[in-house]
């Protein structure tokens, strides 16, 4: 399956507490990090609830 890689571009600061626990499920705890997924369903969901904190770089 293809993995994808994904950069925390935004603060999580002042965002609800949903969203700042999918961003640590994803692995993403600092400005700039990067983690690396399969794309699988769930993995890709949880990217479409926090798009606007990060960037999937190809």
């Amino acid at each position: 399956m293809a993995t994808i890689k994904i950069q925390q571009v935004r603060s999580q600061i002042r965002c609800p507490k949903v969203q700042k626990q999918t961003m640590e499920a994803l692995g993403l705890k600092k400005m700039n990090a990067v983690v690396e997924h399969e794309a699988t369903p769930q993995i890709l969901g949880m990217v479409e609830k926090v798009k606007h904190l990060v960037k999937v770089i190809d």
